[in-house]
C-alpha cells in the first residue's frame, strides 16, 4: 500500500514561468513528471509526484505554474499556485539571477508570512551568472540556495541535499495518533461500524492509520462493531487504556463505556494530529450561539460521492439542526476548494482531514481565525451536539481545560 498524502512531506515548487520548475522536477526523480518546453506557462494545474526522497522517507513534490502568468487564463492558473501554498510543507523557489525581482521577494514574503522553510535554486547557471548583489542578500539573510542546470542533471545531488537539510526536525518526528495515550504493553479497543458507507473488504484511513500507530509503539489493539462493544470489554481481564470509537456511534459507545474507561473518537484524535485540538474546542462551543437561518460550511477533504446517510450532507446537518431548534442553512466545500471570503459563516465545520498533510489543516485554522469565524470538526460537532462532548474531551487534559475555562 502507498504511503498516504497526509503522511508525505509536500514540497512545493514555485517560480516564474520558464525558469525550469519542470525540468528540475524531472531532473529531481529521473522521470518525465512534468511536460518541459522552450514556451512559457506550459505547466497549467498544479502536478504533483510521489516519491521515496531518502533518507527522509515518503514526500510530494507539487510543481506549479509561473507565478507571473498573464491573461484571463494564467490568472486562474496563479490561483491555483496560490492555493499550493496551503499546503507546502517546504517551499523551493526556482529563478534566475538575472530574473530576480518582485515576483521572487513576493514568493519569500508569502513563505515567511507563513513561516514555511524554503530554499532557492538559481537554475540555468550556463546562462546566467551568479550576482553578487544577491547573494550577499541572502547570506546575510542566511536563506539557503545552489545553483543548476536541471536539462543536463547537474547539480542536482547539491539541491536533494540542500532539501534533507532544510526539513524541521518536526516535521521527521510526528506525534503519535492515540499511542501515546495508550502505551507500550496496554491495550485499545477500536469500535468500527460496518455501514453502507465503509469501503469494501478494507478499513477507512483514520482506523488503518490508528492501527498501524498502536502496533509501532509496541501496544495492544482490539477492533469491534459497535454492537460487540460490551461483550469484548467482558472477556478482558483488564481494562482497556483507551476507546475508540466512528463518531457515528458515539451513543452506543458511549452508553457501553464504563465513566471510569477514556473514550474518544477517531475524528477526535485527527482534530489533534491534523490540525489543533484546543483551538478547535473552542470552535465547537460556538454552536451554543447559532439561531435559525445561520449559514454554516461543511468542508470534507475528499471528494467522495455522498451516499445514504452520508455524515457530512445528511446526519450532521440533522443533528445540528436539532441541537439549535430551528433551519440553518448549510454550504458543502471538498477538497482543496475552499472560499477566499468566509465572513458570511456562522460556524465552519471540518473532516478529519485524513487524507492532507497537517500544514493545510492549520493553514485553514487559521484563516478562520483571522476572520473570526469559529471553526470545528465532525467528531466533536457530534459529540457536543449528542451531549458527550466532556466525556470526549477526557483523554485530552489542554482541551479539556479550554472547555472548562469557556463553559
Amino acid at each position: 500500500m502507498k504511503t498516504p498524502k497526509s503522511f508525505r512531506i509536500h514540497i512545493g515548487i514555485f517560480g516564474r514561468r520558464n525558469t525550469g520548475k519542470s525540468s528540475l522536477l524531472n531532473a529531481l526523480t529521473n522521470q518525465e513528471v512534468s511536460i518541459v518546453s522552450d514556451i512559457a506557462g506550459t505547466t497549467t494545474d498544479p502536478v504533483e509526484k510521489p516519491m521515496e526522497l531518502l533518507p527522509l522517507g515518503p514526500v510530494l513534490f507539487i510543481d506549479t505554474a509561473g507565478i507571473d502568468d498573464i491573461g484571463v487564463l494564467g490568472n486562474k492558473r496563479i490561483v491555483k499556485t496560490r492555493a499550493v501554498f496551503d499546503r507546502t510543507d517546504l517551499g523551493v523557489l526556482v529563478t534566475n539571477f538575472d530574473s530576480w525581482g518582485d515576483f521572487e521577494e513576493e514568493i519569500l514574503a508569502e513563505f515567511n508570512s507563513r513561516e514555511i522553510p524554503f530554499v532557492i535554486v538559481f537554475n540555468k547557471s550556463d546562462l546566467f551568472a551568479q550576482k553578487t548583489d544577491i547573494s550577499s542578500k541572502l547570506d546575510s539573510q542566511n536563506i539557503k540556495y545552489t545553483s543548476t542546470r536541471a536539462d543536463k542533471r547537474e547539480g542536482i545531488l547539491e539541491f536533494r541535499q540542500l532539501l534533507l537539510n532544510s526539513v524541521p526536525a518536526d516535521l521527521i518526528n510526528r506525534p503519535s495518533i492515540l499511542a501515546d495515550l495508550v502505551g507500550p504493553g496496554e491495550a485499545a479497543i477500536l469500535v468500527v461500524p460496518i455501514d453502507k458507507e465503509a469501503p469494501k473488504g478494507r478499513l477507512i484511513l483514520p482506523q488503518v492509520q490508528s492501527i498501524r500507530d498502536l502496533l509501532d509503539n509496541d501496544s495492544f489493539c482490539m477492533v469491534v462493531k459497535e454492537r460487540e462493544l460490551r461483550e469484548a470489554l467482558s472477556r478482558l481481564n483488564k481494562p482497556p487504556k483507551l476507546i475508540v470509537t466512528d463518531s457515528q456511534a458515539f451513543l452506543k459507545v458511549a452508553a457501553d463505556t464504563p465513566p471510569e474507561i477514556p473514550l474518544t473518537s477517531f475524528s477526535i484524535l485527527f482534530a489533534r494530529f491534523q490540525g489543533n485540538l484546543p483551538e478547535m474546542v473552542k470552535g465547537t462551543m460556538a454552536i451554543d450561539h447559532l439561531k435559525t437561518g445561520d449559514k454554516i460550511m461543511i468542508a470534507e477533504a475528499c471528494s467522495h460521492h455522498p451516499i445514504g446517510e452520508d455524515i457530512g450532507t445528511v446526519k450532521i446537518p440533522r443533528w445540528l439542526t436539532q441541537y439549535v431548534g430551528g433551519k440553518l442553512e448549510f454550504t458543502h466545500y471538498r477538497g482543496h476548494d475552499f472560499p477566499n471570503n468566509i465572513s458570511e459563516y456562522k460556524l465552519i465545520i471540518h473532516c478529519g482531514a485524513c487524507m492532507w498533510n497537517r500544514r493545510e489543516m492549520l493553514t485553514r485554522i487559521m484563516k478562520a481565525k483571522d476572520a473570526g469565524i469559529p471553526l470545528t470538526n465532525y467528531g466533536l460537532t457530534i459529540a457536543y451536539s449528542l451531549g458527550i462532548f466532556e466525556r470526549a474531551l477526557q483523554p485530552f487534559p489542554a482541551a479539556l481545560d479550554v472547555f472548562n475555562q469557556i463553559k
